[in-house]
């Protein structure tokens, strides 16, 4: 299935591999022509993305709050049967579903998975899978117990250049990585509140009590609703949860990564008690895995917004992020190769175009010798790699080097595609790229970050105890509170 390079790799590639395989009939699966019947928790906003992602399935049921955020998929699906309440779809539908898409504000992530895989059904949870670390493990050992199909939805991980980082940094090219400068822009929601705007009336076409599900009781804000709950503590994760995630993607796979022992806000501009701040430089610092060193790695939070943002020395000159479609050139992408085209789940043009921002303003071109955007710099003891986005795109630092560098051999077996990747999980093929074995314990290094705004000070965790071991007050919010009657038990 694959092949090692000596020492450095022993261990490195984990033994269910990666990716696809090119035919199921192939291996004696049943037909890939066989249709899944799929269910969707949330089918409005992203939701309808990641529907129309599966459509060449049947799509048999939908569920969303707001009926009116929804209706534009409900038409496209007539005859799938509409729910508001996701427990009530599950009880009804039964047998009916094999699979549920669930993408839900965070909070609600792990009680709507939790619930379909119990009743033994396949699922598709949109990142950052959970918002805390407790419930990442939760989902993890969830899956395991339940032996169902999952997949977290950060597309990158199916992308091309995402399997090329990892494989050019196990190759030895840039040597030992000690250090990983990860960035992205400012969000779109609003954070660094200093107070919180005034209650509203809930619009009639929402059902606010299901909305809020397992969190506990408050007045209706738009400020909140349909999207804005991302910057908010006990909702959502923040641009950490939101593109870190994704970002952080190359560099999980690539230096294999597991628990950190430390997690730290270095600084953070706009703190309160409810949101994520304004701009922010979080370090988390892992131990040695195998035959790799010790590595720190730095989110820039919002970098656009920082006065003094992270410069690669020697590099003052370069352009730091790759272009997301800078492997074409070298063969690796195709226009049919699954998550690597234009367009495709994964690929360059995938999801909401153009990043985090919505109602966009015309970015300024990039400044060279800086990390301005969306991706990350891993920082070896012979070079410096590069990663755009969600592991879009991958180069060496200076450009120069890239330009003539040839690609190592391919190590990891290559994806059909994000939901492909799931949807063939789902019919008895190999299991999904960024199943919950690999999401799970992923989601929750990254959701650890999330608790370091809330405590100021060194953060140290020991992962097998589940805890941090110098403060009582992180640990509080290591497990959410569930309002009385969505408790989760495992």
């Amino acid at each position: 299935r694959h092949f090692l390079y000596g020492s450095l790799l022993a261990g490195a590639i984990p033994a269910a591999g990666f990716g696809s395989v090119p035919s199921l009939k192939s291996l004696g699966f049943k037909s890939y022509n066989d249709r899944l019947n799929i269910a969707a928790i949330g089918a409005g906003g992203r939701g309808a993305q990641n529907i129309r992602g599966c459509a060449s399935e049947n799509i048999v049921a939908l569920c969303d709050v707001d009926p009116d955020r929804a209706a534009r998929t409900y038409s496209q699906y007539e005859k799938a049967a509409k729910y508001t309440d996701f427990r009530r779809m599950l009880d009804a539908e039964g047998d009916n579903i094999d699979a549920v898409i669930i993408t839900t504000p965070d909070h609600m992530h792990t009680t709507c998975a939790l619930w379909c895989m119990e009743r033994g059904k396949a699922v598709y949870v949109e990142k950052p899978l959970t918002r805390t670390p407790w419930e990442a493990r939760v989902l993890t050992e969830a899956a395991a117990k339940y032996e169902v199909p999952t997949q977290m939805g950060n597309q990158g991980y199916s992308h091309e250049a995402n399997r090329v980082a990892a494989e050019i940094v196990w190759s030895g090219e840039i040597g030992n990585v000690t250090e990983v400068h990860a960035s992205t822009r400012a969000p779109s929601w609003p954070q660094g509140l200093q107070q919180l705007p005034p209650e509203e009336k809930v619009p009639d076409n929402l059902d606010w009590d299901l909305w809020l599900g397992a969190a506990a009781m408050r007045p209706y804000r738009a400020d909140i609703a349909p999207f804005n709950w991302r910057g908010y503590f006990d909702l959502g994760t923040g641009p950490l949860g939101d593109w870190g995630i994704h970002i952080l993607g190359p560099v999980n796979l690539a230096l294999q990564l597991e628990a950190p022992i430390a997690v730290e806000v270095l600084r953070q501009e706009g703190k309160n008690d409810w949101t994520f701040p304004n701009q922010s430089v979080l370090r988390f610092d892992f131990p040695a895995r195998g035959n790799m060193p010790p590595v720190s790695i730095f989110w820039h939070d919002a970098i656009g917004n920082a006065s003094d943002p992270y410069r690669p020395a020697g590099m003052e000159n370069e352009i730091i992020l790759p272009s997301t479609n800078n492997l074409e050139e070298r063969g690796r992408i195709s226009p049919r190769r699954g998550g690597g085209r234009p367009g495709a789940a994964g690929g360059p043009r995938g999801g909401r175009r153009g990043g985090p921002q919505r109602g966009r303003r015309r970015r300024p071109p990039p400044r060279p010798g800086v990390l301005a955007g969306n991706g990350a710099v891993f920082v070896g003891d012979k070079g410096l790699m590069a990663t755009t986005s969600r592991g879009e795109g991958v180069h060496l630092l200076p450009g120069e080097k890239w330009k003539n560098y040839e690609l190592p051999p391919m190590l990891l077996q290559r994806s059909p595609g994000h939901y492909r990747d799931w949807i063939r999980a789902c019919k008895g093929g190999q299991s999904s790229c960024s199943n919950f074995s690999v999401s799970g314990p992923f989601a929750e290094w990254v959701t650890l970050g999330a608790i370091a705004y809330r405590v100021e000070g060194k953060l140290e965790y020991d992962a097998r105890l589940r805890r941090f071991t110098n403060s009582t007050e992180a640990n509080k919010y290591l497990r959410p509170v569930y309002r009385k009657g969505w408790e989760v038990k495992l």
